[in-house]
């Protein structure tokens, strides 16, 4: 098994501890982006045209013999409509609502791809390739002290992230902040953030005090998804469990 150091609230060593089992899952990011599609798939929402779209006019086929072709057209005027091979016409194919966009994925690879990006973040390569910034001295997965649960304050999450030797992930997601290219601008999205630190823990507190850390997301035990480990399908999530919670997980099947 994998020691890893537990960190107390002062960024020093506490002791060592070993990682439950779950993290020496083999490494499959072919069923992680696998099991993230999955997910993906199933909140898209239904959109469609109007049935009726396009086809609103009054028109008729003015018939043979005229030298012309025998598409429908207004009846007031000579254009063309209704088909959809004419400008102005109805859509062919259009999107439709009762489209299903929903994908299946079988429980136990579900369950493959859930440990393998757990066992990701214990991986300081993969970590690191994903973009994260942190003190190459530390232990992944960083472990602290269940007193982290009780920090009520913003500042005081802060202090604690700084003297690890994290916080720098958090200021990169800051500072990556940018306007979102594509019409998702005019769509009440406009920017878009990268993803910093997942916290792990037990308790409701620190979610309080870290909600407003840029790119911090706060997760419980049971929580953890693809979407908490490996946001968009890309594993090696800079994560922080605390002890109990780490305890927790261990138990977990």
């Amino acid at each position: 098994m994998t020691k890893v150091n537990v960190y107390s609230m002062d960024g020093t060593v506490k002791e060592k501890i070993d990682l439950p089992k779950i993290f020496d899952t083999p490494y499959r990011p072919d069923i992680i982006k696998k099991s993230f599609e999955v997910i993906r798939s199933n909140q898209r929402q239904p959109y469609g045209s109007d049935p009726l779209a396009g086809t609103r006019h009054a028109v008729a086929s003015v018939g043979k013999g005229r030298g012309m072709s025998r598409v429908p057209r207004l009846t007031q005027g000579q254009a063309a409509a209704l088909a959809p091979c004419v400008v102005g016409g109805r859509r062919a194919h259009p999107p439709k609502v009762e489209r299903n966009w929903k994908e299946k994925m079988n429980k136990k690879e579900n369950k493959l791809a859930r440990n393998s990006a757990l066992a990701a973040t214990a991986d300081t390569e993969v970590v690191k390739k994903r973009g994260h910034r942190f003190d190459d001295k530390i232990t992944l997965p960083i472990i602290v002290d269940d007193d982290f649960e009780k920090i009520k304050k913003t500042k005081e999450v802060i202090e604690v992230l700084e003297k690890i030797g994290i916080y720098s992930d958090v200021l990169r997601s800051a500072n990556g902040k940018h306007v979102r290219a594509g019409k998702g601008k005019m769509r009440g999205r406009r920017y878009r953030t990268p993803k910093s630190l997942l916290i792990v823990s037990t308790k409701e507190t620190i979610e309080k005090s870290s909600d407003n850390l840029s790119g911090v997301d706060i997760a419980k035990p049971h929580q953890l998804n693809i979407e908490h480990l490996a946001p968009g399908g890309i594993a090696g999530r800079l994560t922080i469990f605390t002890k109990s919670a780490l305890t927790q997980l261990g138990g977990a099947k």
